[in-house]
């Protein structure tokens, strides 16, 4: 097991989501009849924001990359709770951080990436799933349906660093974040270039065409609610 993640361009998850779908159909190893679409389920509301699905992942290794969100969201998962990230974000731990032979220990205490690489995954998700939302009629288009909720600790002075008061803002309102903004244009360019998708297929290439209408409708507030997380038996003061 490699000790260091290395997350995948906003580029090539496009492309592999299309080529996988078109050769298995399946997504990340997903069978389309497990994709979770259009329950019938009334919407619940957290945080002013409408949720198809009162389901998702709590913060883990899980909700690292973007790719392990799109997979939670394929399976039915529309409330993400972020990994948690703090100011430590170099940490170095043994591999794997999770031994889970008969009981699970988690010795691994925040996000494996660094600030700006833990955004850069949020924000790819964030895009990710519009996509996946157009691209497989995962909802209604009436509303969004999912929800994202950041993770931030362990202590209020690591809280209001400014590393971290950064990475929150931008999580608040990512217009002007170079990753959310390629994000949103390679996303455009793939709906636009036939040759990135030849193996598409046929029902696919109309909604892959209006990819690009659904990246100039995505909201750039990838956040709007926040989890505290402090670390265990942490003490009230």
């Amino acid at each position: 097991m490699t000790d260091r993640m290395r997350p995948f361009s906003f580029h090539k998850l496009l492309t592999w989501i299309v080529s996988e779908y078109a050769e298995h159909r399946t997504v990340f190893g997903i069978p389309e009849e497990r994709f979770i679409r259009n329950t019938g389920v009334e919407p619940v509301s957290f945080f002013g924001e409408e949720c198809a699905l009162p389901l998702g992942p709590a913060a883990g290794p899980h909700t690292q990359l973007s790719e392990n969100i799109a997979a939670a969201y394929l399976t039915g998962g529309r409330f993400f709770e972020l990994k948690t990230v703090q100011k430590l974000d170099e940490l170095e731990f043994e591999k794997p951080c999770i031994d889970a032979l008969d009981e699970g220990y988690n010795t691994e205490w925040s996000t494996e990436l660094s600030l700006s690489q833990a955004f850069t995954e949020y924000a790819h998700g964030w895009v990710l799933l519009h996509a996946l939302k157009t691209l497989f009629d995962m909802d209604s288009p009436d509303n969004q349906g999912f929800i994202f909720n950041m993770s931030v600790g362990y202590d209020l002075a690591g809280i209001q660093t400014e590393r971290m008061q950064h990475f929150i803002d931008s999580l608040m309102d990512a217009s002007r974040h170079p990753a959310f903004l390629n994000a949103i244009e390679e996303l455009k360019a793939f709906a636009a270039d036939e040759n990135a998708w030849p193996s598409a297929p046929d029902e696919l290439k109309p909604r892959i065409r209006r990819l690009s209408k659904t990246a100039d409708a995505i909201r750039p507030d990838i956040s709007r609610s926040v989890t505290l997380s402090t670390m265990h038996g942490c003490p009230p003061e």
